[in-house]
């Protein structure tokens, strides 16, 4: 069944119904996965822009029935014409499919249906009768033949259908926040709902809204008409609304206390977040955490000017309110085993953070000169208050992501004079975040572009000075960009008090004994099964950065919590699987949900609100949050630049 019979997406239509097999065609502007659901063929898809029918013996009847049964569920009933209008869509569909059809149904239904898109307020009502109108228009022959039969076509339909709705910027998020609804609750003053409904799905709101790289906004349609919605920097509104104002959030949870207990090992946003879901279904949490605060690389890697410890504390601590307990400067290996934990806990999830760095492989670098510090170090000793070379003020940072800027702004705000950062490729090719690497150069960090290190240059066993070579760009390598390529005869030196490296991060196991041997990668990441979040050793989960490899926070966050309800299913004894919205995600993610070359059809002009920041001299001299966040009035006008570009999708199987 991996061939298309027909299919009609954004109103381009492919018949492959009476064509031989050698002439068959392949939709070029929609691609379904093959399976779906534990291997089940996909017999048919319908959403936003159309349907598309791989099965001849699915029923276009039926699945516009179950179709709009979903958008029925979702219309929230804010404007008439989608809520009441869709109703009487599927009421007449409906009596179609039960052999109570009339000929004059589908001129209803279409007219119904345009209706309802032209007058409707959000993308529910403007896309979802869409399919239907299709439908009815290209396969006309088979709804006609079910009116005329009077026969139920529900009561031997064997299918099984499932829906989801979904929207651009909720796809795109690791922990997939219902971000139109938490956006529509700030445009409408109610600030509380809209952190209520952020707290659904991940426990950091005011970290995320900090340091969160923005995937949402990536996605955003409104960027297609002028600028993304400030979705970071909402969140980071009512975040802040609750906490400046010393409002005490009331989280549901589970008013039976479980019996089985759960072992955490790392209080950063993986283990953190896992705590909180796990503690919401009432299970005994503790997590280990080799520091004496909590937040793991959140706290020890990212600087107070971009994440301020006492946010992360709060929000911390509001997940200890659940009865959650943290056991600070316990270090798993050394403080406690292993063996212990896993006597001790009916389950354990491992979420240690990417705390070690890779290493440049250039000559001198492991000759202990003084001056040469891993950038993670680095950052480690800065934000624990140790200034680490005092005599120094040059500083050269070799790297292009994150943590390369945090380390150049925060030499800066140590008290550094002279600031370069040494990239390989071009600032184009930098993974780290653009509006990080705009607030560096603004601050006056000088980048070195198309240069890699070749050799530390030392005097008396301290560092003085850091040779680079040239590069220019060749071939595109595995991750899709250009490789380096040195330029020979190009050396030249720059001279530096102070050599931090920071080219990627590293997993440390080694907490791990003789009685854990977890399933490992060549890059020392724990291998789980997909579906359970479940190490090779039963009983035992993991996510995050040990699990992925050095990655975003949101993303670690998100596998927190994916992992947290992993576990409840298995300390429940129920099947450990991912479930039907989440299998949903993946499908919806693989078809795409968001097209950045989509018309709106609307004009431009609402430009976004952007937060205030301290001019660059002023803040490159402070650890001081630099930027403040919105007022009640611009987060209000802000969120009422929302589309709501709300999917609702189908799947048959």
């Amino acid at each position: 069944m991996s061939e298309v019979l027909f299919s009609c997406w954004n109103g381009k239509v492919v018949d492959n119904r009476a064509k031989e097999a050698d002439t068959l065609e392949s939709p070029a502007h929609i691609s379904l996965p093959a399976n779906f659901f534990n291997g089940k063929d996909i017999k048919a898809f319908m959403g936003w822009g159309g349907f598309v029918i791989k099965d001849s013996g699915i029923s276009i009847v039926n699945l516009c029935v179950a179709f709009l049964e979903k958008v029925q569920q979702e219309s929230c009933g804010q404007c008439t014409p989608c809520r009441i209008g869709t109703k009487i869509m599927l009421e007449i569909m409906r009596g179609i499919a039960e052999g109570r059809g009339r000929e004059e149904d589908l001129a209803d239904i279409i007219s119904i249906g345009e209706f309802v898109r032209k007058a409707s307020k959000c993308t529910i009502g403007q896309t979802s009768p869409t399919p239907v109108i299709d439908a009815i228009t290209y396969l006309r022959e088979e709804f006609e033949a079910a009116i005329a039969s009077k026969n139920s076509l529900t009561k031997d339909d064997t299918s099984r259908y499932i829906g989801k709705v979904t929207a651009p910027c909720i796809n795109a998020c690791p922990s997939h926040l219902n971000i139109p609804q938490y956006v529509e609750d700030i445009k409408h003053g109610r600030f509380l709902d809209s952190l209520q409904v952020i707290r659904e799905n991940t426990c950091l709101p005011g970290v995320l809204g900090r340091v969160c790289v923005r995937p949402c906004e990536l996605s955003c349609r409104r960027a297609n008409a002028d600028e993304a919605i400030a979705i970071k920097h909402l969140k980071r509104f009512v975040a802040d609304f609750e906490s400046d104002r010393h409002i005490t959030p009331k989280i549901p949870r589970s008013t039976s206390r479980k019996d089985k207990k759960v072992g955490i090992i790392g209080a950063g946003p993986a283990g953190i977040t896992c705590a909180y879901y796990l503690a919401k279904k009432g299970y005994q949490v503790t997590v280990f955490e080799r520091f004496g605060e909590p937040g793991g690389m959140s706290a020890m890697g990212i600087p107070d000017y971009r994440l301020p410890r006492s946010v992360l504390r709060r929000e911390v601590e509001i997940v200890q309110s659940l009865g959650v307990e943290i056991r600070y400067n316990t270090l798993v290996g050394r403080d406690i085993t292993m063996k212990k934990i896993k006597d001790e806990f009916d389950a354990v999830f491992i979420a240690v953070g990417a705390q070690g760095s890779s290493s440049m492989r250039i000559e001198g670098e492991d000759a202990g000169y003084k001056g040469y510090i891993p950038g993670v170090k680095y950052l480690l000793d800065i934000n624990q208050g140790r200034d680490p070379y005092p005599e120094g003020k040059k500083v050269v940072v070799v790297g292009g992501g994150n943590v390369a800027i945090d380390c150049v702004r925060s030499s800066f705000r140590v008290g550094k004079e002279d600031v370069n950062l040494v990239y390989r490729r071009t600032r184009k090719e930098m993974p780290a975040d653009d509006i990080e690497v705009k607030d560096a150069e603004e601050e006056g960090v000088k980048f070195h572009f198309l240069c890699n290190p070749t050799r530390i240059i030392a005097e008396n066993g301290k560092v003085t000075g850091v040779e680079l070579i040239r590069m220019e760009l060749g071939e595109p390598d595995e991750s899709g960009r250009r490789r380096p390529v040195p330029v020979e005869g190009s050396q030249f030196i720059i001279d530096t008090d102070i050599l931090v490296p920071a080219i990627g991060q590293a997993i440390d196991l080694s907490f791990l004994d003789a009685d854990t041997q977890l399933e490992v990668t060549r890059r020392n990441t724990i291998v789980v099964d997909p579906e359970t979040m479940m190490t090779s050793e039963e009983g035992i989960f993991s996510a995050g950065d040990c699990v992925t490899g050095p990655g975003a926070l949101v993303a670690a966050a998100g596998g927190g919590r994916t992992a947290a309800l992993r576990m409840h299913e298995y300390l429940s004894g129920k099947p450990v699987k991912r479930s039907d919205g989440e299998l949903m995600e993946d499908f919806f993610s693989a078809i795409g949900v968001y097209d950045p070359a989509e018309d709106l059809g609307i004009i431009g002009g609402g430009q976004r609100k952007h937060l205030k920041m301290m001019p660059p001299e002023e803040r490159k001299s402070s650890f001081a949050e630099v930027e403040s966040g919105f007022s009640v009035s611009e987060a209000m006008i802000e969120a009422d630049r929302c589309l709501r570009c709300y999917r609702i999708g189908v799947v048959a199987l």
